[in-house]
């Protein structure tokens, strides 16, 4: 079995048949690779259905209202994509850098540092979202600047400030869940949204469709998604103090507010590594629907989500973003069962086994790619009909999923590579690999087919099918040659420091 404190909880942590074998004479890569395969897959279903339920809450708001008017579901995307891109993205980044810390430090001779690292990104967390909560409360005014429909930017604006009041919850959940799964407590999380996702179910049909006393119309859906991301908060917190150890929990003290430079800039980078691709995708339906040609015109995130109006083209462009994020929740799943696996491993010093389980992930993506690609093409000319009736739409939304199902591909790969690379610490090669993929290979060349080469959103979607490709590729690349025995000399260097810096405060007290 895995030395990592593997204790009896409610919510036991999922067990790894493996021997912890001598790392020369150890078993055959083939059989590493069986029995990584099995551990990644372990793990990555309960991170799938947490972050699919946990996107579902995204979404559902937006599906709740998609049939009550024209301007409502313009209104409900717009809001929903402007909270994504100015906000709950920047947090995924921000939080990402946990990923290279916690699952390291849980393996370690110092598993608290996964609970001081986790409350130090709770601070920067907190701190983070004050802009980004400037920007929602007067996200109608800057829509208004923009050239929206005043009705839809009023709607849009007002579906910001109800969807705030979750934002803080939003923000602790990401860093809770990547506490409880680096100490292999996949399960907590999961458990904890499936209770809460009918919740929000009732509730968004309830307050947007329910009786005449209760109905409140389209208020009632960013109502509903942000009740749901507070009693996720409040379980999380119950569960953490009643019901699991606590090895890796660290005293609330002064060093939960100090050294916070490492955090911010891992997080900075993740922001570049996973913001950037989401924001690419709303930069092209901007382009698209205004025909903005002038590239520095578009690089206003603010911008790029509230352009995404339009008719047809609209609701479309919605149904394949939806869509494709769906699609990628299940590679991110493995991307982050790769990061928390990787890092336990560096952190008990196996580098070879580290390394075959990098390889795997990667099989893994491609196997995983393949069946979203398959059922896209199968319900292709049915699958617009989930979020809209319009057969305009439904037309469109047909003619772009064979495009969609080639790029599950090279998204699936990229998203595992990523993680990869987070569990090394390289958050700023991602993001290079993201921003130079997505605005100088993708966007281009998607305006110019769509647009020059008259393609429209297809062109679009190719542009951007070609940035994955690239980011995908070099970030295998760098995932396959990757030196693991320098990178688990890397990790015991962070965890010494830090043991160190821990040891002369305790002196100084």
């Amino acid at each position: 079995m895995e030395n990592t404190p593997l204790l009896s909880t409610p919510f036991s942590r999922i067990e790894e048949d493996v021997e912890c074998l001598n790392e020369v004479d150890g078993p055959n890569t083939w059989d590493l690779f069986r029995e990584e395969c099995v551990i990644l897959v372990k793990y990555s279903l309960p991170v799938f259905v947490t972050h699919l339920l946990e996107y579902s809450l995204i979404v559902a708001s937006v599906v709740s209202i998609g049939h009550v008017s024209t301007v409502a579901l313009a209104a409900a995307t717009l809001g929903s994509m402007t909270a994504s891109v100015s906000g709950y993205t920047i947090i995924q980044g921000l939080s990402s850098a946990l990923d290279t810390l916690l699952p390291a430090a849980w393996a370690s001779s110092q598993p608290q540092m996964v609970g001081l690292w986790s409350q130090r990104m709770v601070v920067v967390t907190a701190v983070t979202i004050i802009p980004v909560l400037m920007i929602w409360f007067n996200a109608e005014s800057i829509l208004l600047l923009l050239r929206q429909d005043p009705e839809v930017a009023h709607l849009a604006g007002v579906y910001l400030k109800l969807a705030s009041l979750g934002l803080p919850a939003y923000a602790f959940n990401c860093v809770s869940r990547r506490y409880f799964q680096s100490q292999g407590l996949f399960v907590v999380p999961t458990r904890v949204i499936l209770a809460v996702s009918p919740i929000n179910a009732v509730l968004n049909y309830v307050l947007v469709w329910g009786p005449e006393p209760i109905r409140i119309g389209f208020i009632g859906a960013p109502i509903a998604t942000a009740i749901s991301f507070n009693l996720i908060s409040i379980s999380s917190v119950i569960y953490g103090i009643f019901y699991i150890e606590k090895t890796a929990w660290h005293p609330v003290s002064r060093r939960s507010f100090s050294d916070l430079g490492l955090l911010v800039r891992l997080g900075l980078c993740g922001v570049g590594q996973i913001a950037s691709a989401w924001w690419s995708w709303e930069l092209v339906g901007c382009a698209y629907v205004l025909k903005l040609t002038d590239i520095r015109m578009l690089n206003c995130v603010l911008t790029v989500a509230a352009s995404l109006l339009g008719p047809a083209t609209l609701a479309a462009q919605s149904v394949l973003l939806i869509s494709s994020s769906w699609t990628y929740q299940a590679p991110f799943a493995l991307a982050v069962a790769t990061s928390v696996r990787i890092g336990n491993l560096l952190g008990e010093r196996r580098a070879r086994r580290a390394g075959v389980t990098a390889n795997t992930a990667v099989v893994l993506a491609v196997v995983v790619a393949v069946g979203w690609s398959t059922l896209l093409m199968s319900f292709r000319e049915s699958w617009a009909y989930i979020f809209n009736d319009d057969p305009e739409v439904v037309t469109l939304v047909a003619s772009i999923l064979p495009l969609v199902a080639v790029f599950q591909v090279f998204d699936g790969t990229n998203a595992v590579s990523g993680g990869i690379l987070r569990a090394r610490g390289k958050q700023f090669t991602g993001a290079l690999l993201s921003l130079s993929g997505y605005y100088v290979i993708g966007i281009p060349i998607g305006i110019w087919l769509a647009f020059q080469r008259d393609m429209g959103l297809a062109g679009l979607w190719v542009g951007l099918t070609l940035a994955l490709v690239y980011c995908s590729a070099w970030g295998i690349y760098l995932c396959i040659t990757a030196d693991w025995q320098k990178e688990v000399r890397t990790v015991l260097d962070r965890l010494a420091g830090y043991g160190e810096q821990e040891q002369r405060q305790d002196l100084g007290k």
